[in-house]
């Protein structure tokens, strides 16, 4: 067909002509059409399998593990005979199912035991049957590891039934530590009660302070001082114990503490049941749980009403006592704790001479010791600085009363006594016993000469002391009696002086006739010599004397 007829075929029919040529442009357009909507077709289903396959990228790497009852896509009378399972890789991990993600709901059902196995199915059911969701706990079988089960219905826009999903996660950790939080708990509690336990059977009110001086708790006994209010209200209402003046006890207390970080103490009166009671309130600062931004305070109110009580009586009978000994001729100090002179009486300043001077200034143990030391009165000792410490120390050693002898420069001798003072410190008693030594002296001094003189004469001399038994015999009374120095020196009685002579009078029989007549003789006060004659033939004259101090002097002298 050549270009002519072509022209002439067009120009004869030119209406067909347009008609194939608009036909021939919508069937490309057409297809343009079709491929462009195909193109984007593609291009939607590529974006929904990449979704569709993010999303179970999703599911599997999710912490839980899941698995699914899925319904079918199309429309069947029963669904549920058609319903799919599908296990995640999660599930398998937790579970430790052998056939992995093949695996169906049985095998999951085995990890379980077999009461919760039970109590697993009828949840599903419920969530097949009636959509009924389930959240629970179980134990499984191969470990100590808790799993949480829940079981939710999923559905579509249109209201399709999608799937039923049931979430498995490992909770072990967060149970066990829970488990752990109520053991610690409950075990707080306890001490938490014993605590309170023990400050409300305290016999005293205690009390804790916020930074802003408010209580924010109380015990028992604080609670008995505020009538008719708890404890609740005493802490909301900011109630306080109250003295006799109407003041709290202790806040003007607390806020000193709070100022100055040192805990301190104050006397207050509190009227209980209608009479004044002396008590002492304390307050200890802290910081709460090592917050050094805030300054918290504990305080107690202890009575001590029968404290208080004691320590007037103890003055009293101080006092008293220190009047017992002004009026004693003995010289008596006092010097506390810190060694100052707390008291001395009239006879301890004649004693070492003190001058008004020195008494009406403070005076201390060491320097009592330098006064006496200047006016020749002090013992000499070789290193005084020395003397002075030993003299120090002893404030801090003495525990029971001790004595000592000082002897004077001017040869004077004082007997010093020390003792424990009850307030603290040392009690001091000085005695002058020079002419109770030099008596001393001269009384053993005679008795040595007579019992020299005694010793020496040829007569047998006994002499018994006030206690009735042998307190002297010579060598002479030994000779004449054969008698045993060992059983002289035992201090028999006069008794057992005469059993001892039995051997120089007669038999055993005979004896205590003989005794009875020589005792009734020899301590016949009226009569004062008898003659005895022994077995021997010797006579022996006895001569009875008693002694102004009480004893009893015989003497045996042997006659032709």
């Amino acid at each position: 067909m050549d270009k002519e007829l072509l022209l002439n075929m067009f120009y004869a029919a030119p209406e067909l002509w347009y008609l194939i040529a608009g036909i021939v442009v919508f069937l490309i357009c057409s297809l343009f059409l079709l491929f462009f909507f195909f193109l984007k077709l593609k291009q939607k289903n590529y974006f929904l399998r990449r979704d569709r396959e993010r999303y179970a990228e999703t599911l599997y790497a999710s912490h839980d593990g899941y698995f699914a009852f899925i319904y079918p896509d199309e429309k069947v009378n029963d669904p549920r005979k058609y319903i799919t399972e599908r296990c995640s890789r999660r599930l398998a991990v937790i579970l430790g199912l052998e056939k992995g993600v093949k695996s169906d709901f049985n095998e999951v059902l085995k990890s379980f035991y077999k009461d919760d196995a039970k109590k697993i199915l009828k949840y599903v059911g419920l969530l097949k049957e009636e959509g009924v969701a389930f959240e629970d706990y179980f134990l499984l079988k191969s470990s100590n590891k808790y799993i949480r089960l829940e079981g939710n219905r999923i559905n579509g826009a249109d209201g399709n039934i999608y799937c039923d999903m049931i979430w498995f996660r490992d909770v072990s950790f967060a149970t066990n530590r829970i488990k752990t939080l109520e053991k610690e708990l409950s075990d707080t509690e306890k001490k938490h009660l014993l605590q309170q336990d023990i400050l409300d059977n305290l016999p005293f009110a205690v009390w804790l302070r916020d930074e802003n001086l408010d209580i924010s708790y109380c015990n028992k006994k604080f609670v008995e001082f505020i009538p008719d209010k708890n404890r609740n209200n005493i802490i909301e209402e900011h109630l306080e114990i109250t003295g006799t003046s109407g003041e709290s006890v202790s806040r003007n207390l607390a806020a000193g503490v709070h100022k100055s970080k040192r805990g301190s103490k104050t006397k207050v009166g509190v009227v209980i049941k209608g009479s004044r009671v002396a008590m002492e309130a304390y307050e200890t600062p802290f910081y709460p749980e090592q917050n050094l931004e805030k300054t918290y305070s504990a305080g107690c109110l202890i009575n001590i009403n029968e404290l208080d009580e004691l320590k007037r009586n103890l003055k009293q009978h101080q006092e008293a006592q220190l009047e017992i000994l002004q009026a004693l001729g003995t010289a008596f100090a006092v010097f506390n704790q810190d060694m100052s002179l707390q008291f001395n009486n009239q006879a301890f300043t004649t004693l070492w001479k003190l001058d008004s001077a020195w008494l009406n200034a403070p005076q201390t143990y060491l320097s009592f010791l330098d006064y006496i030391r200047e006016n020749r009165m002090l013992p000499e000792v070789p290193d005084y600085k020395a003397y002075k410490k030993d003299e120090q120390k002893k404030f801090l050693q003495i525990i029971e009363p001790v004595s000592d002898l000082m002897h004077l420069p001017n040869g004077k001798t004082f007997r010093r006594m020390q003792a424990p003072y009850p307030m603290g410190g040392v009690v001091f008693a000085f005695e002058d016993i020079t002419d109770r030594i030099a008596t001393t002296s001269a009384y053993n001094a005679l008795m040595s000469v007579q019992n020299e003189i005694l010793t020496g004469i040829f007569d047998g001399v006994l002499i018994f002391g006030a206690n009735s038994r042998l307190s002297f015999y010579n060598d002479a009374y030994i000779k004449m009696w054969d008698a045993d120095k060992v059983f002289l020196a035992g201090e028999p009685t006069f008794e057992e002086i005469l059993d001892s002579q039995q051997q120089f009078f007669a038999n055993k029989d005979e004896w205590e006739k003989v005794k009875k007549g020589i005792s009734a003789n020899m301590l016949n006060r009226t009569s004062k010599t008898i003659t005895l004659k022994r077995l021997d033939d010797k006579k022996i004259q006895v001569s009875v004397k008693n002694l102004s101090d009480g004893a009893l002097l015989i003497v045996y002298k042997s006659i032709d």
